[in-house]
């Protein structure tokens, strides 16, 4: 087993995963890395690529006048850019390396083109991803109750 195919057996995004959807997924991953302080992606870029981290924290922020706002912070054994593989057109925020960044990064349309031939591969990888998106949700919904909640 190659050591993306090791990675990937062991990370949380893929928990569940087929062995056969692993090394699928292995087959189309790159390792990069980030240094502090690095752009990842812009508020508003098309960028294609998914990444599932492996090492390293992550921020993402909006861009306000003047100066960013982070508005979440990633960890190790998550993923950032799944709007490539959705089809949403344009990062709804800027990410930057807080640290130095490890990362398995996925062509977000090759992705998604291996979904739709593999509708198992396509069901693990859409419910991984719901997770995530539910989980970010959850996070702003309790970030709006601290901010808006009389004292």
């Amino acid at each position: 087993m190659t050591d993306i195919a090791n990675i990937l057996t062991g990370h949380p995004f893929t928990k569940g995963f087929w062995p056969d959807h692993i090394a699928r997924l292995a087959a189309m991953a790159g390792e990069v890395h980030f240094l502090p302080g690095e752009l990842i992606f812009h508020e508003g870029d098309h960028s294609s690529l998914f990444y599932i981290l492996i090492s390293g924290n992550v921020a993402l922020e909006v861009i306000s006048p003047g100066r960013p706002v982070r508005v979440a912070t990633l960890y190790a054994g998550e993923v950032l850019g799944w709007s490539s593989v959705t089809g949403d057109t344009g990062k709804q925020f800027q990410a930057r390396a807080l640290e130095e960044v490890h990362a398995l990064a996925f062509d977000g349309a090759r992705l998604g083109h291996a979904c739709q031939e593999d509708y198992a591969l396509g069901f693990w990888f859409m419910r991984a991803v719901l997770s995530v998106m539910s989980g970010r949700l959850h996070a702003v919904r309790a970030q709006l109750l601290d901010v808006y909640t009389p004292v």
